[in-house]
């Protein structure tokens, strides 16, 4: 997608333009998540963060390996001994 500059408004507010907004789903009152880093600030829908970190964990975690069903497992195990 193209490089779009735009002016910082009042209050410190931003406009994301309508092609940006579209192509990521957004619509007015939508959440979103701000990460600032050294390389600037980034701008993340729920989804996409979630998925960033779901990609995040899947580098140490082999695809075979289910750590929810683990997880699921270990509780149901425990619900049984008490």
């Amino acid at each position: 997608m193209q490089e779009i500059r735009t002016k910082l408004g009042q209050s410190g507010r931003i406009v994301i333009p309508t092609q940006y907004r579209r192509k990521l789903g957004l619509k007015s009152g939508d959440e979103i998540i701000m990460h600032l880093d050294d390389e600037g600030l980034h701008l993340y829908t729920p989804a996409q963060a979630v998925a960033r970190a779901q990609a995040l964990v899947r580098r140490y975690i082999p695809a075979e390996r289910s750590l929810s069903e683990e997880l699921i497992s270990e509780r149901r195990e425990e619900a049984v001994r008490e």
